[in-house]
């Protein structure tokens, strides 16, 4: 069976057992900070397990695209050298909330993979795992399913901690967890490896190819397993591995998936297809770069970005190494797209843009290369000894994306060693950091869980009536809260919106007999809407009615500026083109700000285009239509969906300027383009690698914009002596006058520097055999030193100058040695060390360099150290 027909398969076989086919999720978690990408089918799914959030199912069946390549699940180094390891992979999964547990979970996988109507795998190359003391488990496989005792095996606390072992299952160090059981391929004796559990298991005859976690306990901080109202199922099977088995091959990158895309990268690199590990780590990448960049993250310096930039530039470094010679990486998304594009749509949809974006990079790479180049040969020049230190190899790879061994073969070819256990321990501390930082320790027991739900009524309303159904203090439910005291409420119905899809949360006040609630932010939690602020008077009680008051000012705005941004995407499509695509909002009453895929800044006269296709449509006025559909009838009519928004079944599509623009958004909005009043941009900038930004504003906060530009425009016109009209002439007229006089300025300071190098050469003196020339010199800057450190070296014709001086409170040095005297004195060190005297730094070449420092008072010792360390070199 090729991939996809399995990937078929198994999908109508859950369909057929009651299960709802769900789509593959983002990349890219929606309002998880927990996960830096999704890593497993049942990510998207993690709300219901929590009990946070209901849907319309309680069996559920997915083909999920996901990545680990960074944070806790990490396979990124080891792609390309082992049978198995990727950074992307799909993951087929089932999955039952609250519904079936252990027996249906179990039948069906063994259904699945044995029937003759399905996969047909022999029963006798199966073996079976379960946690030890999951009898439960143990007796359905054996007495229900008949797997031999001497194919199951128990798995017991294997990873020195109560609960953690291979076949234990956790969400976190709290929350839901589990026992699991998983499912082995045994590819025969031919292969080195042995049975789980075995010291030989990690060889490549037995394969895991389906995982079955049974949720089963939610464990608390205290460490004390509680046993789930609800137990749920989650399984897994990884679409490679499966192929692989079914395919009669040994390794994921032997299946017809990757054969397709190994051909691909040989042929854009333009070598032979012999499976070289460097090849398959090409074959590996392009689908991380590929889906993520269809998912919205592009590559940057931090964060998912920075991940996808590591990615990539692994991959053109295999490609070099294969021979590559230009760009290459970018060609190989047509043969992604046609591969895998029928299964993943935003793959055919996106392809130009991924491939731009990853020439953009490969171009980018390339630069880097050269100037890690440079770098490397200041190093090699001031290299005392025959060992490049670890910290330079590290700071080369880290910094500039130099590779390890591209150092190593520039070390060899100089009879140079590299420090590899440096290296190593500066990889290390690094990926410490990383560890150390990433946000995998959230208390799944702190997040505010209710069973109820409340009905929004803001969409026609801001003020209503309602009853509290939960209180909550510092995430721990209360029957009351009393003046003073912050703390969460949750109603049966509300007008306030709650954050999401970019638009903050709605403010204002809860109030009934005697009491008073100040609302300062509403979020949700599954189905319930959380109002969050403090209790201003009185005291709130589980089951008091209230009158619910939106600030109706601030949402008026919000609304206002919500509309707008609708109107701006369609605008920016019109005015640079169908590429452009949302990559975040943020709405709230102060402004808009949008972020978008475009690869250049926009140019003023665009900028200007932009604001008049807005202004335009509120001139127009037209009615904001809305609909509520489903989403398969709201794709047809053209919506696009709108960056972090959460779609369910039924979706609202809003409907702008009779067409203009058509989107699925859950915000609040005007009832007429005219209600926005006036569309302002105040700002345009990039923040990322193919991604813009602009701010804007609208209505009153416009108009103020407006007027407050007007006045700076006159107290401008004042300052010069002008008016609005000649504005501009005048400040041309002063910027002239001041070039003049910096000119002027600069030829005087240069006279001044050669008078005072005719004076200060006569005061060299010999230190070690060398002339010597170290002087305080305070009111001039580095450039001025420079020049006259250029003409003592001249008029000395062999000596070592250090100059420093105080500027604008600061110490500035400079340091020249003529050439036949660096094997001696460089430049380099000689600023390093006095820089270091004034708690600064510096560097440069061996002839030349400069630092500074900001300790004035340590100037005069330091320079006179400084003559002391030449003198003894």
């Amino acid at each position: 069976m090729k991939s996809a027909e399995i990937r078929e398969a198994f999908l109508r076989f859950f369909e057929e057992k009651g299960h709802t086919r769900v789509a593959s999720s983002s990349l890219v978690p929606a309002n998880d900070p927990t996960l830096l990408f999704t890593n497993a089918g049942m990510n998207q799914f993690k709300d219901c397990f929590l009990g946070l959030e209901k849907r319309a199912y309680t069996r559920a069946t997915s083909s999920q695209k996901c990545v680990r390549a960074g944070g806790k699940h990490n396979d990124l180094e080891n792609v390309g050298y082992t049978a198995r390891h990727h950074t992307f992979f799909e993951m087929l999964g089932n999955f039952s909330f609250g519904d079936y547990f252990k027996r249906d979970a179990i039948l069906y996988a063994w259904e699945f993979l044995t029937s003759d109507k399905w996969l047909n795998l022999p029963a006798e190359k199966l073996w079976v795992t379960v946690y030890a003391s999951d009898d439960e488990a143990y007796d359905i496989w054996t007495q229900e399913v008949g797997v031999p005792a001497e194919r199951m095996v128990r798995i017991g606390d294997n990873k020195g901690a109560p609960y953690a072992s291979d076949n234990f299952w956790a969400m976190g160090d709290t929350g839901p967890c589990g026992p699991c059981s998983e499912i082995f391929f045994d590819h025969g004796d031919h292969i080195w490896g042995g049975p789980p559990g075995s010291p030989e298991e990690d060889g490549d005859r037995y394969i895991e190819i389906w995982n079955n976690v049974f949720m089963q306990f939610n464990r608390t901080a205290d460490g004390v397993m509680h046993p789930l109202p609800a137990p749920s199922v989650d399984t897994g099977m990884g679409l490679e591995r499966i192929s692989a088995v079914l395919q009669h091959v040994n390794s994921n990158y032997e299946i017809d998936l990757f054969q397709n895309l190994l051909n691909a990268a040989a042929k854009a690199i333009g070598c032979a297809n012999e499976g070289q590990a460097s090849l398959k780590v090409v074959a590996d990448h392009i689908r991380s770069c590929g889906f993520l960049i269809a998912d919205g993250v592009l590559p940057s310096n931090e964060g998912r970005g920075y991940v996808l930039r590591r990615i990539i530039r692994r991959a053109c470094r295999h490609g070099n190494k294969l021979g590559a010679t230009g760009t290459f990486f970018h060609r190989i998304v047509a043969a992604l797209a046609a591969e895998m594009g029928d299964a993943f749509p935003e793959l055919k949809a996106q392809q130009a843009h991924i491939e731009r974006v990853l020439q953009t990079e490969e171009e980018q790479f390339a630069k880097t290369l050269e100037q890690g180049l440079r770098i490397l040969e200041q190093d090699l020049a001031e290299l005392k000894g025959s060992e490049i230190p670890g910290d330079v190899v590290f700071k080369l790879y880290d910094t500039y994306g130099f590779p390890m061994d591209l150092t190593g073969d520039i070390a060899r070819e100089r009879d140079l060693t590299i420090d590899e256990a440096g290296f190593e321990s500066a990889m290390a501390a690094q990926r410490e950091r990383a560890r150390s930082a990433s946000q995998f320790g959230l208390d799944y027991n702190q997040l505010v869980q209710v069973d109820s739900e409340t009905r929004f009524d803001g969409y026609t309303a801001t003020v209503g009536s309602a009853q509290i159904i939960a209180l909550y203090r510092d995430g721990e439910q209360v029957s009351s809260l009393n003046e003073g005291e912050a703390g969460v409420v949750v109603l049966d119905q509300t007008p306030f919106y709650a954050e999401s899809g970019g638009q903050v949360g709605d403010t204002g006040y809860l109030e009934g007999a005697g009491v008073r609630f100040d609302v300062r932010d509403t979020t949700k939690a599954g189905g319930a809407h959380l109002h969050h602020g403090v209790v201003s008077s009185g005291s709130l009680n589980a089951g008091t009615s209230l009158r619910a008051v939106v600030d109706d000012s601030v949402r008026d705005a919000t609304k206002g500026n919500h509309s707008a941004t609708h109107l701006l995407h369609a605008a920016l499509r019109q005015v640079l083109g169908e590429h452009v695509q949302q990559k975040g909002s943020l709405v709230d009453s102060q402004r808009l700000r949008f972020d978008f895929s475009h690869f250049e800044a926009i140019r003023p006269e665009q900028l200007r285009e932009l604001e008049r296709l807005v202004n335009e449509q509120i001139r127009h006025n037209t009615a904001v239509e809305i609909e509520v559909t489903d989403i398969e009838t709201a794709k047809a009519k053209g919506a696009m969906a709108l960056f972090g928004e959460k779609y369910g079944d039924q979706v609202r599509v809003l409907t702008m300027g009779g067409g203009f623009s058509v989107e699925l958004c859950g915000g609040t909005h005007v009832e007429r383009t005219g209600d926005i009043g006036l569309f302002r941009i105040t700002a345009e900038s990039g923040i990322a690698s193919g991604v813009r930004r602009i701010e804007a504003i609208t209505g009153q906060a416009a108009l103020d914009w407006i007027n407050q530009s007007e006045e700076q425009l006159r107290q401008a016109a004042q300052l010069v002596k002008g008016s609005r009209d000649n504005l501009l002439d005048k400040l041309a007229a002063v910027i002239d006058r001041n070039r003049q006089l910096e000119k002027d300025l600069e030829q005087l300071k240069a006279k001044a520097a050669s008078a005072a190098g005719n004076d200060l050469a006569g005061e060299a003196q010999q230190l070690g055999g060398m002339n010597v020339l170290v002087k305080r010199l305070d009111g001039l800057d580095g450039k001025a030193l420079l020049a006259l450190i250029d003409q003592l070296k001249n008029k000395l014709g062999s000596a070592v100058v250090l100059l420093g001086g105080e500027l604008d409170g600061k110490v500035v040095l400079v340091a020249g040695v003529t050439k036949d005297l660096t094997a001696r004195v460089k430049a380099g060190d000689l600023i390093r060390n006095t820089a270091q005297a004034v708690g600064g730094k510096g560097g440069g070449r061996p002839d030349m360099a400069q630092g500074g420092g900001t300790e004035v008072a340590a100037l005069d010792d330091a320079l006179a150290g400084a003559a002391e360390w030449i003198a003894q070199q």
